[in-house]
């Protein structure tokens, strides 16, 4: 087995990857047209997008606790 493929847990090379693309999609302005186009376009599309937000939350154990303290949870690393 080629031990420079197994990176354990986590892909560092995909995670650069997918930084690389989301620092590109933001510096390109993609942003707005992105929101805009997640809007609901009627409102059978609206309740159904409000449907599975619901159908998500019920799924959510809380609110993660380095929210909340507003910290970023960097102390307890």
């Amino acid at each position: 087995m080629d031990d420079a493929k197994n990176q354990g847990e986590g892909d560092v090379e995909a995670a650069r990857r997918y930084d690389a693309a989301q620092k590109k999609f933001v510096d390109e302005g993609r942003v707005d047209d992105a929101a805009l186009a997640a809007e609901p376009v009627d409102a059978e599309d609206e309740r159904q997008m409000e449907q599975a937000e619901k159908a998500g939350k019920a799924h959510a154990k809380g609110e993660d606790p380095a929210v909340s303290r507003g910290s970023g949870g960097s102390e307890n690393r």
